[in-house]
């Protein structure tokens, strides 16, 4: 893994060579494609994760309440990013996820964003305390250097 120090406070890394069918008609990667990377990235951690609570254990489980998306600079293909993800804050029955997109070609970082994830119960619809297993987890995870080595 290549050592960025942008992203140095990022327990998780996720990378991805661009590809030209990312980029839109400007020439550029589409703006609708870092929600995808955060998608990843969100996914790959919350992989790490071993909890009952999770998208395949039943009706307690994860949902993206919001995200967003700051472009910094323009990505084109060909490049490679590395998409930093990390735990900024955790609330009573949410957890705010925040990403860094560092651009190998640019040699900076691209794009940053958060991702707010809420722990629900799909069948009546109402959010649930964050478990203290996985907020013991996503301490070890972000008190730990980068875990994709």
């Amino acid at each position: 893994m290549t050592n960025i120090k942008e992203l140095v406070d990022f327990p998780i890394i996720w990378s991805h060579p661009v590809q030209w069918g990312e980029q839109d008609a400007f020439g550029h990667v589409n703006g609708t494609v870092y929600f995808r990377w955060f998608e990843n990235a969100r996914i790959d951690y919350m992989n790490r994760i071993d909890s009952e609570v999770t998208m395949h254990a039943g009706r307690i489980g994860p949902i993206l309440a919001t995200i967003k998306c700051d472009y910094k600079r323009q990505l084109k293909y060909p490049d490679t990013v590395h998409l930093g993800t990390r735990v900024s804050k955790i609330g009573r029955t949410s957890f705010q996820l925040t990403h860094a997109v560092f651009s190998e070609q640019h040699q900076a970082v691209a794009a940053t964003g958060d991702s707010t994830i809420v722990i629900l119960d799909y069948d009546s619809g109402i959010p649930q305390r964050v478990p203290d297993s996985i907020r013991t987890q996503i301490a070890a995870m972000q008190s730990s250097p980068n875990q994709n080595e």
